[in-house]
């Protein structure tokens, strides 16, 4: 799990651009949103994003203002812990037996259901947990994906 580069970024809008029209709709954004844990009325969106659809330079813009939102570099009493409860219901997306751990198998499964999973690229689930695992259990504690997250987005 590296930090996303434009490419990464470009891949994902392609797949999430179903129907191909080289925008993202709100209802495309919404069913992403949705395969990863996140809530959000089509309006809800349209408020947050100011618009109906998105190009691929706005998409860009939207995930620089959320990992910047996720790192609190905007301002609000509310955010830390906004961000504390967005991490948890990720990490109950991630979490599929629901034991209080991410798995190498669970996150596999989890990215090639999002589509975010290509076996041509060398990575590894287990090497992408070990990065992150600091007491050598080979899976994920919420606190090391916590870690993780804030770091893989700073």
């Amino acid at each position: 799990m590296c930090a996303l580069t434009r490419s990464d970024l470009q891949r994902i809008f392609e797949k999430v651009d179903v129907n191909g029209d080289g925008f993202l709709s709100l209802e495309e954004l919404k069913m992403v949103l949705e395969k990863t844990g996140f809530k959000y009325s089509v309006e809800e969106l349209e408020c947050l994003v100011g618009k109906k659809r998105l190009e691929l330079s706005e998409f860009l813009v939207f995930y620089e203002c959320m990992v910047k939102q996720k790192n609190g570099e905007e301002e609000g009493g509310d955010e830390i812990e906004d961000v504390e409860r967005d991490l948890v219901k990720t990490f109950k997306v991630f979490d599929l037996d629901g034991d209080g751990f991410i798995t190498s198998q669970e996150l596999e499964c989890v990215l090639k259901r999002l589509g975010m999973w290509d076996e041509r690229c060398g990575k590894d689930s287990t090497s992408m947990i070990c990065s992150y695992d600091t007491n050598f259990d080979g899976k994920l504690d919420f606190q090391e994906f916590k870690d993780m997250m804030l770091l893989t987005n700073s």
